[in-house]
Formats: structure tokens, sequence, C-alpha cells
């Protein structure tokens, strides 16, 4: 007691220096022990599942589960002609060594991506078993059952694919893909796809965006100017669709934009149509839905930088000289580029990961990336390719918040 009351009166520095160091230590403690549980959240419900995701998208543990004693006797093959009998016999007793049928499916599928028609291949194999016998006589009843064994196009998928971790499937997100030698090469022109999906995806996006950005600029100014009790009430409207699922609205927009939904009865009887415009299950209808689910995202953080931009700054521009018109673009908006900037970067994030408004409104040729992520997790059941398909997703958000948090610094350094 004595030693504290001599550092809390100061004639001890050294004592009072070890006890203002205590205080501090249990004060960042304390706060550590406070966002622990947030922290812990966060491990489970995000960086978890994404390092899962990333795993996922390079691993590669079919083929090599599967056939380890085929894989072996594949190793320093030339991959020109056929191999040896000893393969044929190893794959044998690989294929006698699976548990049951579904781990056959597992391994005929993956080779299906590298070679169509080796899931039948696969399966007509392990069908055949029992084989026994010599290795020249295993390769004889293999040729017997498919002679298809005898291409050195499946052995070569089965040899590509022997190791546990591959690239292919991150390759051929972006279509490019792995040559029988192991060398990257694009794939060839009738099988390219992901490229224009993605191209697709961002052109949507940013179309999106930009209209999110020209309707909601103004509603947020509006919102910013007037007195609080107004401003609040039509806020309340603004987020009105985060009370509502989002099937709802998409079901709600399918009732408006059909032929004979109420856009188009409302033009005809404006006589400002004669037909009915095509609004529905194309990018039209795919477009107008997303600006109204994402608008609110783009009015709020325009709102909030809005609300803390003095007013007299502009009637301070329009005494000295200034047109309104000029002195709002002048002087206002340049203070409004924090709120632009993330409305445009969340409004963007979220559209390029959109699956089910597309789906539902869209055509074939109005779906995005994330479609066929679902498309390859449920239909395909391949999920190597719905995993590189998410990190290449997941790289075009880190890419673009990594370029707003540069120009953001930029023009703090400036300002």
């Amino acid at each position: 007691m004595s030693a504290t009351l001599t550092a809390l009166d100061g004639s001890n520095p050294a004592a009072l220096r070890q006890a203002l160091a205590r205080a501090e230590a249990w004060r960042k403690w304390r706060a550590f022990g406070l966002t622990l549980p947030l922290l812990i959240f966060l491990l489970l419900t995000l960086l978890v599942p994404i390092a899962a995701l990333l795993m996922r998208a390079v691993e590669n543990p079919e083929v090599a589960n599967a056939l380890p004693r085929t894989v072996r006797a594949l190793d320093g093959w030339d991959r020109k002609d056929a191999p040896g009998a000893p393969a044929y016999a190893a794959l044998v007793q690989d294929l006698a060594q699976l548990p049951d049928s579904s781990d056959a499916g597992a391994l005929a599928r993956r080779l299906n991506t590298e070679v169509p028609g080796a899931r039948s291949l696969v399966m007509g194999a392990y069908r055949a078993l029992p084989i026994d016998g010599t290795p020249e006589a295993m390769r004889e009843k293999l040729l017997q059952t498919d002679a298809r064994w005898g291409e050195p196009p499946f052995w070569r998928a089965i040899a590509k694919n022997g190791s546990r971790w591959t690239p292919d499937y991150l390759l051929a997100s972006v279509d490019l893909r792995r040559d029988a030698q192991g060398h990257v090469e694009r794939m060839p022109e009738d099988q390219r796809a992901f490229g224009g999906i993605l191209v697709r995806t961002f052109n949507i996006s940013l179309v999106v965006t930009l209209l999110c950005l020209l309707l909601g600029y103004p509603l947020a100014w509006w919102l910013a100017s007037l007195p609080a009790r107004p401003a609040n009430v039509l806020m309340i409207l603004v987020l009105v669709p985060f009370w509502t699922s989002v099937l709802v609205r998409v079901a709600a927009w399918m009732v408006l934009l059909q032929s004979e939904g109420l856009i188009n009865r409302g033009l005809m009887a404006m006589h400002l149509i004669e037909q009915p415009l095509a609004l529905l299950f194309n990018r039209t209808g795919v477009v107008i839905a997303m600006v109204h689910i994402l608008l609110p995202f783009m009015i709020l953080p325009l709102y909030s930088v809005m609300k803390s931009v003095p007013p007299t700054y502009v009637r301070a521009a329009v005494s000295l000289g200034s047109t309104p018109l000029a002195a709002f673009v002048r002087v206002y908006v340049p203070q409004t580029y924090p709120g632009i900037g993330a409305g445009a970067l969340l409004v963007f994030i979220l559209a390029i990961g959109y699956y089910v408004t597309p789906a539902l409104l869209g055509g074939a040729d109005d779906q995005m990336l994330s479609y066929y992520v679902a498309r390859y997790t449920n239909v395909e059941v391949n999920w190597g390719m719905a995993c590189a398909l998410g990190a290449l997703l997941l790289a075009a958000t880190l890419v673009l918040y990594g370029v707003y948090r540069r120009f953001s610094k930029a023009e703090l350094s400036l300002g």
C-alpha cells in the first residue's frame, strides 16, 4: 500500500511508470477481451470459409486418392502412346480397392471434365471387376471391356491429375489450361467461356452502379437538404426495401415487367407504345431490378457524407460571383467524393455477386458469374471449379477495394 501511495504522489518516478504501464496493459487486455467474441465469430464465419474455398480451388484429391498405384505406374511415362501392361494392372487393383461405387463415380466425374467419355469408361471398368491374371491378361480384359483404354488421352488425364494439388481449376476460370506436357496454353476458341462471362458480369455491374449513382445522388442531396423530421420520414421509405425479401421483390418485378404487366399496360394506355416492350427475361429486366434492390446502398453513404458538408460553402461561392450550378459542381460535389466512392464500391461489389435476380429475370445471355458457381455446386457437383470461380470473384473484389483505398489515400494527401 505504501509503495502504491508513493508511486501515486510522484516521489518515485520508476514506480509511477510501472503502475501506469500496468494500467495501460490492463486497459488493452480488457478491450481485447471485449472484442474477442467478435473476432472468433468473424474467424469461424468469414476467414475459415474463405480459406476452405481457396484451398478447394487448388485441391485435386479424386485421382490421387482413388488411383495411387496407377499414378506411380505412370511416373516416367512419355504420354505419347498407351502405357505398358503394369499400368493396366495397377488400374485394376486401384479400382478393386475402392470402397463403393460412389468413389468410382467421383473419380469418373473428375476425369470426365478432362476427357469427354471418361465417365462411361471408368464406370464400365468398375462394373467389369473382378479382373484377375497377369498384367498382360488384365490389359487384354480391359481392352475387351472398352477399346478406348488403348487410347492415350484417358491415361494422360490420369497422369495429369495424379497430384493432390493442381492449378487447373484456376486456369480454367480464366480460359487457360495445361496441355499433355504440363505447359499452360489458351483454350480453343469454342471452349472459351468464362472470360466472356466475367466481362458480362463486370458490364452489368458497372451499368447498375452508374444508374444507382445517377438516381441516388440527387435523392441523397435532396434528403440532406431537408429538415430533420421530413428527412427521417423519407429515409424510412428508402430503407423499406431492406425489410422485403429479394425473392419477393424479384417476383414483384416479374409481375410488373411481363407483357401484360402494369408497366406495359400503362404505356399502352398512354399511347406511348403500340406493342408491349420486351422487359422480362433479358438484360433490361435484370438491370431494372438490380438498380431497385441496390439503390439504398448508394443513397446511404452519399447521405451520410452530404450531411457533413456545410451548406455555407456553396452560398459563399455564389456570393463571390459563381453561378449556382458552377458552385454546386466545383465546390459541393468534390466534397462528396468519399460518399460517391464508398457507394459505388459497395454497389459494384454486391452486383458482381448477384445470382437470384439474373437467374429469374434474365435470359441465357444475362447470367453472371455467380450463376455458374451455383451450377457447378448443385448440378455439375464440381466443387473445385465452383471454388475457383468464387476465388475469381474474391480476387476481383479485393482488387477493387485496393484501387478504392489507393484513390482515397491520394485524395486525402492532396486535401
